[in-house]
């Protein structure tokens, strides 16, 4: 037991002590995740104020201040919160004997680099996409994606407004996702990690963007806008699950975009019910304000 409670608490104050030192600029500037993502989001919003879509929205628009304390609490506070928990199911299941190899259905490790990331990167986005569509489908994990859902105006920092249960749900599943395909993650990961950050922002962006005949490959803001509409197509429980890449939607079915005036109301059917202030959308879904929206399917 003590092995477990050492292991714990080294790794909570480990995640405290990275996340210090790359404030203060200790660490790489590649795998440096919180100035990266600072970064990152001052470009996109730059690029919203000089081109915006939706012209009559404010650059402060609604819940702005609080989709950018979102993007720190889900991003870092949180993960380091959960990241005892994290370690200590990697503990058990080294002890029933599970490693990340041991699940692995195809080596990987061996390739070159460059085919490396392209597959970890193709591989935890399907994972991240089924997993959206499971968000959506099922009541119990629907109530906290309304978070998500309530924004009302579009902006970069929207993409990290999400329900701290989500984590629980996306990142083991994601890490089942490379074990089965690969067991690895490359060298260089952090070249996807800070990808996937960028194409987010930009899916949730005042930006009018659909990357041409990449559309069908790459996630875009027009596209992801339909995804947040108030109204969807008739007996469907949500469109556009895309999270970097839209393939997948034309693969399965679920694409959606009818037109790209940016103008359509955003949200869901009852999102009056979620809570405005950050703390009481936190413990949203675990009370009384948890009822969930009914969900069908397409």
């Amino acid at each position: 037991m003590e092995h477990y409670i050492n292991a714990f608490t080294d790794s909570f104050w480990g995640s405290v002590d990275w996340t210090w030192k790359s404030i203060l600029f200790q660490v790489p500037w590649y795998i440096n995740y919180f100035w990266g993502l600072i970064l990152i989001s001052l470009l996109i919003w730059g690029l919203e104020i000089r081109f915006p879509w939706r012209k009559q929205q404010s650059i402060f628009r609604k819940d702005f201040w609080l989709d950018g304390f979102y993007m720190f609490f889900n991003f870092f506070i949180f993960s380091i919160v959960i990241s005892g928990f994290y370690k200590l199911l990697e503990l058990g299941f080294a002890d029933l004997g599970l490693s990340s190899k041991s699940l692995v259905l195809v080596d990987m490790s061996g390739l070159p680099l460059w085919i490396q990331l392209i597959v970890f990167f193709v591989v935890l986005d399907f994972v991240q996409w089924f997993t959206h569509i499971l968000l959506h489908r099922y009541p119990f994990l629907w109530k906290f994606h309304k978070i998500h859902h309530s924004v009302k105006e579009m902006g970069f920092a929207a993409h990290l407004r999400y329900h701290w249960m989500e984590n629980i749900l996306y990142k083991p599943l994601k890490t089942l996702g490379v074990m089965v395909l690969g067991g690895f993650e490359p060298e260089q990961a952090y070249i996807v990690h800070f990808l996937a950050i960028a194409i987010g922002h930009l899916n949730h962006a005042n930006i009018k963007l659909s990357w041409g005949p990449l559309k069908y490959l790459i996630n875009n803001p027009v596209m992801h806008l339909y995804h947040h509409a108030y109204e969807l197509p008739e007996g469907k429980y949500g469109v556009n699950f895309g999270i970097s890449l839209s393939v997948w939607d034309y693969l399965f079915g679920t694409n959606y975009i009818p037109e790209d005036s940016g103008t359509i109301g955003l949200g869901f059917p009852g999102d009056e019910e979620v809570p405005k202030g950050f703390f009481r959308q936190i413990i949203y879904g675990l009370g009384k304000w948890g009822k969930a929206r009914p969900q069908k399917w397409p």
